[in-house]
Parts: C-alpha cells; sequence; structure tokens
C-alpha cells in the first residue's frame, strides 16, 4: 500500500477537456490498440483455473466490490467486461473511469497515453481552467513540505510531544505527511512569496485569508498540527489542522472551498482506502483526522472520513465507488448518535441491491482512536464485524424514547415508519425493509408466549382476511415466476430485443437463482453461451418449462414483432403485480391491529388498479390457436398457462 500520495504527486495530474466530441472512429481505434484485458489485468489477478486466455476469456475477483471467488469476467474479443456479483458492467473507458475516479474524457486519455495515440485538441477555455488548477495544486504541494518541516523544528517540540502522546510516532507521522503551522501570522506567506509564488496564488489556495476590515493578508492557519488532505489521484488540494491552544475558537479548521477544494465531495485518506478495499478490506468511515490515521496503523487501511461536515450525498457516492457496504464508525455520543441518524434520511433514496450502509456504534464516550488504544485492535474488529444493518438504526430512531401505550401512539409509529420507508426509490429493497419492519413491530407489539406459561394472543378479526391475501400473493408469486420465465425464454431466442428492454431488465429483481444468472448472462451479451455458463439442467429448466413452450413468442414462427409485443405487456405486468404488493405490504402495517373499513377500502382499491392496468395491457389483442406448438399439454396446463398469458392472443396465421 502507497499510503498517501509522495511529495510532487500534483504535478502529475492529467489535465481535463472541456466539453468536446472526440473523432469518428478514435474510440475505436483506441480500443483496437489496447486489449481490455490489458488494461484490467493492472488491477487483477486472473483465476488461471477459470480463464482461457487463448479465447480471450478471463476471471478474476472482482476489483468494483469485495470478494473471494472470481465472478468478475473480461470477454477479451468484444472489448466486455461484467461481474456476476455486483453487476458492474463496461468497456475499458468506463473502467479506467470507475477505477481511478476520473470523467470520461480523462480516461480516455489515460488509455491514449498507453496506446501512444495522440489526443485530440482541447477547448482552450477549460485548458486554461485546468492550468490554474494545476498552478494552485503545486502552491498547495509546497505548503505541505513547508509544514513539513517545521514539525522538526524547535518551534514543534509541544506538538511533537502531543502526538507521540497520542501514539503518533515518526514513522507515522511521516507516512500522512504530518505538518505543523508555527504561531506566526505570516510564515507560510513569506516562504512562499520567497519561492516566487504570487500573493494571489496564496490566497486563492486558501492556505491565506485577508482581514475583514482590509489589511494584509494572513496565513490561515497558525499554531496547529497539519494534515494534507490529497484527492484521490493523490494531490494535494487541501489542509486541515488541529489547534495546540485549548482555548481555539475551533479545535479543527479546514481548508475553505476553492477550486481544488469541495468539502462536500471529498473524503480524507480517499485514495489508499479505495486501494485497501480493492484488496478486500472493509470501509471504514470515521470522523476525524486521528480516528483514520488510528484505523489505518491497525491495520484497517480502507478507512475514510468526512472534512468539516456531515456525510453529504456526493460523499456517499464516493464510499460505494469504494466499496458496497461501508461501515459508518461514528462517535457512541450523542452527537455522533444524530449524524449517523442524519445519513440514514441521505441514504434511504440511494440504497439498491448491494449497495447499502452499516453502522458500528463505539461504546459511550470513545471514538475509534480512544477504543483501540484503550481495547486494542481487536476490539475494533468485533465492533466492524457486529456492525448493524441500516435497517435496525432505522428502527432504533423512531422508536427510541417514544411510548407505545394507545392505538394513536402506534399509529403515529407507522405513520413516520412510512414516511421513511417512501424514500426507498429501488420496489425491491423497499419491499425487504418493510418485511423487516413488520418483523420489528411484530416483536415490540406482540411478545412471545412467556416459557412454560400460558399466553393466548389476540386475534384480530382481520386475520382469516389477511391470511387469504398471503395465499392469493403466494399464487401471484407463481404467476411472475412463470412471466419471468417466458421474459428471459423470450430474450434468449430473439436476442436482439435486449437492448430495447435492457432498462426494464435491469431494473427487474429476479428471485430464483437460475433466473438471476441468465438475467446476468443476457444483459452481459453473452445469449450464445448461456446454456454452457448455467449449465444444460439450470438453462433447460427455464427454456423448457412446459409453461413457457407454449407461450407465443416460443411457437415455431413467432416472429420479433410477436416477441416485442409480449415482452412489453409481461414486463408492464410484473411492474403492475409489484406496485400492487407494495400497497398490501402497507396495508399490513395497519392489519396488525383491528380492522376497519378504511384498511379494507384500501386492499380493494389497489386489487382494482392492478385489474385495471391488466385490461389496459389486453388492448385490440386477438386469438391465436396453441394446439399448433407440436407440444403435448394437459388440460389443467392449458388452464394455467390461459390464465397466465391469457392476455397475448394472436391469430392463427399471424405468427
Amino acid at each position: 500500500m502507497r499510503g498517501l500520495a509522495p511529495a510532487g504527486a500534483g504535478s502529475q495530474n492529467l489535465p481535463v477537456f472541456g466539453i468536446m466530441s472526440l473523432p469518428p472512429g478514435f474510440l475505436d481505434e483506441l480500443k483496437a490498440r489496447l486489449s481490455l484485458s490489458a488494461v484490467v489485468g493492472k488491477k487483477v489477478v486472473w483465476d488461471p483455473r477459470k480463464s482461457n486466455q487463448g479465447k480471450g476469456d478471463f476471471w478474476a475477483p472482482c476489483p468494483f466490490h469485495q470478494e473471494k471467488t472470481a465472478s468478475f469476467h473480461v470477454d477479451d474479443r468484444q472489448g466486455f467486461y461484467y461481474c456476476f456479483g455486483c453487476h458492474a458492467k463496461g468497456d475499458a473507458v468506463s473502467f479506467v473511469k470507475e477505477t481511478e475516479n476520473v470523467s470520461f474524457i480523462e480516461a480516455v486519455e489515460i488509455l491514449a497515453r498507453d496506446a501512444g495515440m495522440q489526443m485530440p485538441e482541447r477547448d482552450p477555455r477549460a485548458q486554461e481552467q485546468q492550468d490554474h488548477r494545476t498552478k494552485l495544486a503545486e502552491v498547495m504541494e509546497q505548503a505541505v513540505q513547508f509544514y513539513r518541516l517545521q514539525l522538526k523544528t524547535a518551534a514543534a517540540a509541544e506538538a511533537r510531544a502531543y502526538l507521540d502522546k497520542r501514539g503518533l510516532t515518526e514513522k507515522t507521522r511521516e507516512r500522512f505527511e504530518m505538518g505543523f503551522a508555527p504561531d506566526n501570522r505570516t510564515a507560510l506567506t513569506e516562504a512562499l512569496k520567497a519561492k516566487g509564488v504570487k500573493p494571489e496564488l496564496i490566497l486563492e489556495a486558501g492556505l491565506a485569508a485577508e482581514p475583514e476590515g482590509g489589511g494584509a493578508p494572513y496565513d490561515r492557519f497558525r499554531g496547529r498540527i497539519i494534515f494534507p488532505i490529497r484527492d484521490a489521484r493523490g494531490r494535494a488540494i487541501a489542509l486541515g489542522g488541529r489547534a495546540m491552544d485549548p482555548n481555539a475558537r475551533a479545535k479543527y479548521l479546514n481548508s475553505p472551498e476553492t477550486p481544488l477544494f469541495d468539502k462536500g465531495r471529498s473524503l480524507y485518506n480517499h485514495g489508499p482506502a479505495r486501494e485497501a478495499a480493492g484488496k478486500g478490506q472493509p470501509l471504514v468511515v470515521a470522523e476525524g483526522y486521528v480516528d483514520v490515521i488510528a484505523l489505518v496503523e491497525a491495520g484497517f487501511e480502507a478507512a475514510v472520513a468526512p472534512l468539516g461536515t456531515a456525510i453529504t450525498e456526493d460523499q456517499l457516492r464516493l464510499m460505494w465507488r469504494i466499496h458496497p457496504e461501508p461501515v459508518i464508525a461514528l462517535d457512541g455520543d450523542t452527537a455522533g448518535l444524530r449524524a449517523a441518524m442524519r445519513v440514514i434520511d441521505i441514504a434511504l433514496p440511494l440504497i439498491e441491491a448491494g449497495q447499502s450502509l452499516r453502522f458500528a456504534i463505539m461504546p459511550e464516550g470513545l471514538d475509534p482512536d480512544d477504543l483501540i488504544r484503550q481495547r486494542g485492535r481487536q476490539a475494533m474488529a468485533d465492533l466492524i464485524g457486529a456492525a448493524k444493518p441500516m435497517v435496525d438504526l432505522l428502527w432504533q430512531r423512531e422508536t427510541e424514547g417514544r411510548d407505545f401505550d394507545s392505538p394513536e401512539r402506534k399509529a403515529a409509529l407507522d405513520k413516520d415508519l412510512r414516511a421513511a420507508l417512501a424514500k426507498i426509490r429501488d420496489p425491491s429493497i423497499r419491499t425487504h425493509y418493510e418485511a423487516a419492519i413488520r418483523d420489528f413491530r411484530q416483536a415490540l407489539f406482540r411478545p412471545a408466549r412467556p416459557q412454560g406459561g400460558r399466553f393466548t394472543p389476540r386475534q384480530p378479526a382481520i386475520l382469516p382476511a389477511k391470511a387469504s391475501t398471503l395465499a392469493q400473493a403466494a399464487a401471484e408469486g407463481i404467476e411472475d415466476h412463470l412471466r419471468e420465465a417466458v421474459i428471459l425464454a423470450t430474450l434468449t431466442r430473439f436476442p436482439a430485443l435486449i437492448e430495447r428492454f435492457e432498462s426494464a431488465l435491469e431494473r427487474h429483481d429476479f428471485a430464483a437463482p437460475g433466473h438471476a444468472q441468465l438475467q446476468a448472462l443476457l444483459l452481459a451479451g453473452q445469449v450464445g453461451t448461456a446454456r454452457d455458463d448455467m449449465g444444460a439442467e439450470a438453462y433447460d429448466r427455464i427454456l423448457k418449462h412446459r409453461y413457457v413452450v407454449i407461450s407465443p413468442t416460443m411457437k415455431a414462427g413467432a416472429t420479433p414483432e410477436v416477441a416485442e409485443m409480449c415482452l412489453t405487456e409481461e414486463f408492464a405486468k410484473l411492474a403492475a403485480r409489484r406496485g400492487n404488493a407494495r400497497e398490501i405490504a402497507e396495508a399490513a402495517l395497519d392489519l396488525e391491529g383491528l380492522a376497519d373499513e378504511g384498511v379494507t377500502w384500501h386492499l380493494a382499491e389497489s386489487a382494482r388498479a392492478l385489474d385495471r392496468a391488466i385490461r389496459a395491457e389486453r388492448g385490440d389483442t386477438t386469438h391465436y390457436d396453441r394446439a399448433e406448438n407440436g407440444v403435448e399439454v394437459s388440460r389443467d396446463d392449458k388452464a394455467r398457462a390461459d390464465e397466465v398469458f391469457g392476455s397475448v392472443r394472436f391469430e392463427k396465421g399471424r405468427g
């Protein structure tokens, strides 16, 4: 691991292009010169047992999420990669873009440089702006070196003693490039001016400030231990300073917003954490610099911290690019818990399958640095290993300190929970959250029977209706399973339609393992090898199911137009069914108590809405003759197929 970038890293950053279009054929030529396996091979170790390099078939553990098995596949001939675990996919440009955390055009330039190709002319104005940022980064780098030297002087004796007391050894200080800002109003400014740096650049980089009432600029950091802040590529973009004076107005001070530094879009220790997470370490999010340093020194090298702000949406997205499930390790005091609860509201609309958060709440009064120094590394490891899923913290937030001794208070809880769950955009995730909340709610309001005692729970009048609802849901689940099978079989037979339905295919949560695997293969463009990749038995279980073979799209004369109509309708029905399921799940919260006319009406309206959606899809469809398929089907099977696929009807002779 390289730790923070070495001195001078800022001079190696790549120029950023303005909005521009690449010449026709430029990307094709670029990809032709570079094999995808060579690009990806810089970040992964190929699995020799699964890879067949002679056929351009490569497998490795995924660089985008933590795993031990090789589920990341590179097709060198087609120039595409796909992960069967986290579903990351793309080409050489997207791979560099994601792994290097750069823009599209920067990724193209990195590849062009490797391929020995000249990039087209840049937007002069954008180039000017980038050249200016490069100058600011160089000024910031000089400041970092100045402060590092100052930490070795006699004036920094107290700072060194403090760091020694905190267990931050000289080796640690060097690793994190820590420095010291002398308690002098112009020490840095004068040192930089002596090296020819213009005063306006010192101000613009946030290293100095002008008094509000006018007068000579003064150094922003004075009498503080300095922590350099670098971006994902190692450029020095800002500084953080811890005051030595206990009476200072701010214990910690960060650089202001500058053309280099946006604190809401930056993470301390970003680059090294990304590298460590890529090697399988959990991503741990702490509150400050010293916590991150303590975690890294204890072996938790994938540690980051926000910079003087509550965790933002942009920072969450940065974290998820590093690891699919960051562990938020916040202080165990009131402020730390409050911060954790705020993160939940930001994260709920953004979570999706394989992208969430866990929470490791520190013992009260301790932060990660304190915990490691007082109780050792294993105590921190245990806490990270026992980190709670976000749904647990959500339930704790909504119930802690509240009494639910009346129907009105219980109803208020239900209302708050529904409002929170409504923020979740992913329908599958929302369904699972609703199920978890129902379990929590039942445990709170319906305690289990005491051991050895006699307990007869109240039986609300709605229970028979609820059981009926569950039975209906089970039947609908079978129908959904069959519809999914028809969709997958149809796309397998008509692969040209995959692009047309790619978005719907990606969004739908195929629950059955075989269905999910075939979905991934179709999205990866591996239709031709799907049977071999899945295994003949699993593949045939879907495509040769008796309900699938009698569907209109599998008939000998079926056309792409027929297939497109069928896919449109089946996806619409699945979407309508999922919407109906969500309505029922919400109503189920109310079904824990006594039934009322409002709940009954709510369920009835939901059912009617689903029926209208399905009828709307039928439109002016006509009848088709299933007997010509040449497949023997029992009367019961045909009746069931009529129920499931009856709305897709085509006249005999029309395909």
